[in-house]
């Protein structure tokens, strides 16, 4: 017997502005644009500036390419 659940999740709209946050922190220590990062992603621009200005919820596939970017570790950018 198979058993599912649906479950629906609300964005944490806090959660998402801190990781933007430092986000841009960190692209900025290391004189980085917002172009550079996206562009080594593999994302657009917008949808990366979205990201630091915590509008966008990304997956946890893109935290990773951008924590492998900005060459940090996910502890370093997640509030959490």
């Amino acid at each position: 017997m198979i058993y599912t659940t649906t479950m629906t999740v609300e964005v944490n709209k806090k959660t998402q502005e801190q990781i933007g946050k430092k986000l841009r922190e960190i692209r900025e220590r290391k004189n980085l644009l917002q172009e550079d990062v996206a562009k080594i992603v593999g994302i657009s621009i917008t949808y990366y500036a979205g990201i630091e200005r915590g509008e966008e919820n990304p997956s946890i596939t893109i935290i990773e390419y951008i924590c492998k970017a900005l060459r940090v570790k996910s502890s370093d950018i997640l509030p959490f």
